[in-house]
C-alpha cells in the first residue's frame, strides 16, 4: 500500500469522528480589530548601502543592493578586495561594497560583490531558491546575475554579460508557472523576453515586440516598471500608466483591454503608485483574482517637481480591478492619506500594508516632499467601506525615493532606504541618505494577542505538492472555531520602486480542523491545483487563527 493511498485512509477515518472534525465555514472573513498601532524598532543604524532593492531568500536572509555608479558606499569590500570596472561612471577601481546579505535571526550583514551596475534593475527568484536579478544601467544593462543561498559565507553574486536580449532598465519580472522568468518592458524598450532563453528560436533577438508598452508611453515615461500579476487562468495581468491589458505571453496575443483606471492619472515610475494581486483562495468554487493599485501621484507631477520645483499632493485613491470578471470595471476608494512611493505588501493574514512614501511630488532626485510616515494596513474582508483602511504608528525616519520594503517570516515588514539625492549625501540636502534598517511590526504581534495566536509544531512535509492532502499540526490557547483558520502560501517580493516583482498569496484549501488534545489541532490542507495559481517555489506557509499569524515557515512547493 503507497503512502497516497494511506493518507487518503486516515483522511477518511479522520473524517468520520465528528466529535474531533469541525465543521469548516465556506469563506475566511474574520477581521482583527486594532487596539493598536504597531511598533517601530531600529535594526541597523546603518548597513553601509542604501537598501535601494531587497528579495528575501529561503535561509532567512536578506539580499539588499544598490547601484554602483554611486561614488564609494560606506561599507568596504571583504578581505581587501576592490571591484575593477574600466566601464563604470563613478569609480573604476572601487573597494566598497554595493550589495550585502543581512541575516536576520542575528542582525548581521555581510558585503557581497556586484561587478556591473544594478541601478533600477529586476529580479525574481527560480524554484530552486536562486535570485536571478536582471539588468541595470550602464554595463549593466544586458547582463544576469545569479545568487544561490547557501549556509555558511561562501556565496556570492556570479554574473553573465550581454546575457539578455535587450537593455534592461526600470523593467518588471514575473515567474511564470513552468518556471521560466518572463522581462517585460524598461526604458526605452516595447518588449519582453524570457530567462532562459528559448533554444528553439531562429531570430537572433528573442525579444517580443509588445506596441501596448510603446502606446502608454509619454514624455515622462510613466510605463517604467509596469505591474505585471501572474492570472489563476495562466495569462498576465500588464497595467502602465493608466491601461491595463490581459496579454497570453505564450502567443504573443493581448487577450482583453481594461477599463481605463479613473481619474485619468499615471501609476507607474515616475508617478510611482503600487499594486498588488490580492490573495488567491482555493476555498472558493471559482477564484476571484482582484488587482488592486493604489497612490502615485498626479500627470505631470514629475515636470513640476523636476523642472519648476513645485510639489503636487499625490493620489488618495485606490482602484481594484476585478479581472476574473466577464465584464470588469474598477472601484475607486479612497486612501486616510496622500501617497506616492509607498510599497504595497501582502501581510501573512492576508491583509494589505502600505508603508514608506511622500505626500506631494514624485519619484527621482529631489523630486519627493512631505514624507508619510505612517502605515496604513486595509482588510478586504471588511465589508464596512469606513473600517477597511487602518493608520498605524509613524515611524521616525523618512523614506522616500529608493527605499524598499519586504515581509519577513515572523510577520514584521522590514524597511530601508532613501536616498532622494544623487550619491551618499548626508549633509545640505532636506532629507539625506539613509542606510538604516527598521522593523515594523503590525498589531497583530502585540501581547494582546498572544492567546489567539497559533504555532505550527509540525508539517507532514516540507516539499508541497499539487493537489496532495497535508497536515499542519498546531497549538493555540483559546482556539475559536474552524472558520476562523486558514493557512497561506506567501511568495516573497523582489521590491524596488515601490513595487513587489512576484508577490503572491494563496490560501489553501481546508479540509477540516482536528483536535489531537488540549490546545493542539491539525489541519488538513489541500495543495495548490495549479501551476498557474501558485508557480512552484519557496513560499513562506502561516496558519492564521482569527486574523492572527502564526511565524512562518518554509516550504517549496514542486
Amino acid at each position: 500500500m503507497n503512502s497516497s493511498t494511506l493518507t487518503l485512509i486516515f483522511f477518511l477515518i479522520s473524517s468520520l469522528i465528528p466529535h474531533f472534525l469541525l465543521t469548516l465555514s465556506s469563506s475566511f472573513s474574520f477581521s482583527l480589530p486594532f487596539s493598536n498601532q504597531g511598533e517601530w524598532r531600529l535594526l541597523q543604524p546603518t548597513i553601509g548601502i542604501s537598501a535601494m532593492h531587497m528579495q528575501l531568500i529561503h535561509n532567512d536572509k536578506i539580499i539588499i543592493f544598490d547601484r554602483t555608479d554611486f561614488g564609494p558606499s560606506n561599507l568596504p569590500l571583504s578581505n581587501g578586495n576592490c571591484r575593477m570596472d574600466p566601464f563604470d561612471t563613478a569609480l573604476q577601481i572601487d573597494c566598497t561594497a554595493h550589495s550585502i546579505l543581512y541575516d536576520i535571526l542575528t542582525n548581521t550583514f555581510r558585503s557581497l560583490t556586484v561587478q556591473t551596475d544594478t541601478w533600477c534593475s529586476s529580479g525574481s527568484v527560480l524554484p530552486n531558491g536562486t535570485l536571478v536579478q536582471t539588468g541595470g544601467f550602464n554595463d549593466g544593462e544586458r547582463r544576469i546575475r545569479m545568487f544561490t543561498p547557501c549556509f555558511d559565507n561562501t556565496c556570492d553574486w556570479i554574473e553573465f554579460p550581454s546575457y539578455l536580449s535587450e537593455r534592461r532598465w526600470y523593467a518588471t519580472n514575473q515567474i511564470l508557472p513552468d518556471s521560466r522568468i518572463i522581462i517585460i518592458g524598461g526604458r526605452r524598450q516595447f518588449n519582453y523576453e524570457f530567462v532562459p532563453k528559448e533554444t528553439t528560436s531562429s531570430s537572433s533577438s528573442s525579444s517580443i515586440h509588445l506596441p501596448f508598452l510603446q502606446e502608454t508611453n509619454d514624455p515622462s515615461e510613466n510605463n517604467l516598471y509596469p505591474f505585471v500579476h501572474l492570472l489563476p487562468n495562466g495569462n498576465l495581468f500588464v497595467f502602465a500608466n493608466t491601461r491595463s491589458i490581459l496579454l497570453d505571453y505564450k502567443n504573443n496575443v493581448i487577450v482583453k483591454e481594461f477599463p481605463e483606471i479613473p481619474g485619468g492619472d499615471p501609476h507607474n515610475y515616475p508617478s510611482s503608485g503600487s499594486s498588488v494581486l490580492l490573495p488567491l483562495d482555493e476555498n472558493q468554487a471559482t477564484i476571484e483574482a482582484i488587482v488592486m493599485i493604489c497612490g502615485g501621484a498626479p500627470r505631470g507631477s514629475f515636470e513640476a517637481a523636476s523642472k519648476q520645483n513645485t510639489f503636487v499632493k499625490a493620489l488618495t485613491t485606490c482602484g481594484f480591478l476585478k479581472v476574473t470578471d466577464s465584464n470588469p470595471s474598477w472601484v475607486m476608494e479612497e486612501m486616510p492619506m496622500e501617497r506616492v512611493m509607498g510599497d504595497m505588501l501582502i501581510l501573512p493574514n492576508g491583509d494589505v500594508i502600505i508603508i514608506n512614501g511622500a505626500g506631494s511630488g514624485t519619484a527621482g532626485w529631489e523630486n519627493g516632499r512631505q514624507p508619510v510616515l505612517t502605515p496604513v494596513i486595509f482588510r478586504s474582508s471588511e465589508t464596512e467601506l469606513s473600517k477597511r483602511f487602518s493608520v498605524m504608528s509613524p515611524a521616525y525616519r523618512p523614506r522616500l525615493y529608493h527605499s524598499s520594503a519586504v515581509v519577513l517570516k515572523d510577520g514584521r515588514v522590514l524597511v530601508g532606504g532613501s536616498n532622494p539625492h544623487v550619491n551618499y549625501n548626508f549633509t545640505g540636502v532636506e532629507f539625506p541618505t539613509d542606510l538604516s534598517l527598521e522593523a515594523f511590526s503590525p498589531p497583530y504581534l502585540s501581547p494582546e494577542f498572544y492567546p489567539i495566536r497559533p504555532t505550527i509544531r509540525h508539517i507532514t512535509n516540507t516539499i508541497l505538492g499539487y493537489r496532495v492532502f497535508y497536515y499542519v499540526t498546531f497549538t493555540v490557547g483559546n482556539f475559536g472555531s474552524a472558520s476562523d483558520v486558514s493557512v497561506r502560501l506567501l511568495a516573497p517580493s523582489f521590491t524596488t520602486h515601490s513595487y513587489g516583482m512576484n508577490q503572491r498569496m494563496v490560501v489553501l484549501k481546508l479540509i477540516g480542523i482536528t483536535m489531537v488534545n488540549l490546545e493542539t489541532y491539525y489541519a488538513t490542507v489541500l495543495g495548490p491545483s495549479t501551476q498557474e495559481i501558485a508557480p512552484p517555489g519557496y513560499y513562506l506557509l502561516f496558519l492564521v487563527h482569527e486574523g492572527v499569524p502564526s511565524f512562518g515557515e518554509w516550504v517549496q512547493l514542486m
